[in-house]
This record gives C-alpha cells, sequence and structure tokens, in this order.
C-alpha cells in the first residue's frame, strides 16, 4: 500500500463506532475505510453514500449489485474491492461458475437478459472513451424502470469511485473470497470480451 492506516486509536470517536461495526461485519476493520478516515468528513459521505446505495428496498437485487461492484473493480484492477465484492456475489447466492465466468461474459452462458444488459452498461460507464447509447438503455429499460436505471448508474459510478481510490493506493485484497480457481487479480483487459 502506499498510504497506510493510522492506528486505530488515532482516529475521531465517531469513526471508530463506523470501524466498531465493520469488525462486527467482517470480522475485522477494512483497510479501505482507514485510508478514507484520513479525511473524516470525507469519510462520512462515503459511508452515508454506500449505505444508500447498499439498501434493503433496491429496485435492483443484491445479485445483481454485486455482479456489476464485481466487474468495475476487475476492470479497474482493484484487488480488496474484486476480494470483497466476489466473497459478497457468492453469499448472494451467485453460483461460483458464475463468478468465475465474470470477467468473460460475453462468452458464458450463465447470465440472463438483465444481467447481461447490465454488465455491458457496467463497462461502458466504466471504460474511458465509451458512451452509453440509446439500444442500451432500452434493453435495460426492458427490465428496469428509469428508477431502476438511475440507480444502477450511480452503483456504477459509485464502485468506479471506491475501486479506483483503492487501486491506486494500491490496496491489497484482505481475503474475503476463498473460492477455488478464483484469481482476486484476475481483472482482465476487456479485449475481445468487449464488444464495441
Amino acid at each position: 500500500m502506499f498510504v497506510k492506516p493510522k492506528p486505530t486509536n488515532e482516529y475521531p470517536w465517531y469513526i471508530r463506532l463506523f470501524f466498531a461495526k465493520q469488525k462486527r461485519t467482517y470480522g475485522k476493520v477494512l483497510e479501505p475505510g482507514m485510508l478514507w478516515a484520513r479525511a473524516p468528513s470525507v469519510f462520512i459521505g462515503v459511508a452515508l453514500l454506500y449505505g444508500a446505495i447498499n439498501r434493503r428496498r433496491s429496485p435492483l437485487s443484491p445479485e445483481l449489485r454485486s455482479l456489476v461492484t464485481v466487474r468495475v473493480s476487475q476492470i479497474n484492477h482493484c484487488e480488496f474491492c474484486v476480494d470483497i465484492n466476489a466473497a459478497t456475489l457468492l453469499k448472494r447466492g451467485a453460483s461460483e461458475e458464475k463468478v468465475a465466468a465474470l470477467s468473460g461474459w460475453r462468452a458464458a452462458d450463465v447470465f440472463d437478459e438483465l444481467e447481461c444488459a447490465a454488465l455491458e452498461f457496467t463497462e461502458v460507464m466504466t471504460i474511458t472513451g465509451k458512451r452509453v447509447d440509446q439500444p442500451l438503455i432500452d434493453r435495460l429499460r426492458g427490465h428496469l424502470n428509469d428508477d431502476g436505471i438511475s440507480e444502477l448508474a450511480g452503483l456504477i459510478a459509485f464502485q468506479n469511485l471506491s475501486s479506483k481510490f483503492n487501486s491506486a493506493l494500491d490496496m491489497p485484497a484482505q481475503g474475503f473470497c476463498q473460492m477455488p480457481g478464483f484469481e482476486v487479480s484476475g481483472a482482465t483487459s476487456l479485449g475481445s470480451n468487449h464488444a464495441g
């Protein structure tokens, strides 16, 4: 890591409350949170935004949200994000086959129409120089209303923020995804998997 976390007791008390919740949820304090918390007001904003995006009443299914976050993380080469989001994806019911096929999703037959449209939307939003077009929005509209499409765009934008932050600071995986054969750093270049 290019920037190291401070000792936990050096963070403000209200940040340590977030850390205590992370420890209960994940069994440890997440290192990216400790880096975000070097700017406490920014950490609070990011934590609140994450809470809003990851709420139970989202119009997007938990599995779809996790598919999208893993794919963004792969594209942005964020080992930490791939690790934790793949573990969450498995907990949310995705098969190991689907998780393993995600970086080459176009060639796999395990993704439904909504997942394929959402993954294409994810790639177009994440790759610089690409632009979302009307046919892609129309494919999404076959499964989501405008509120759902807006939330999907927000989720992808948030995951780009998170994974680019972690990748820029060389944040390593923390060992959440223990699936045999799944490479945490399996971020593929889009090459032949990405249709223009």
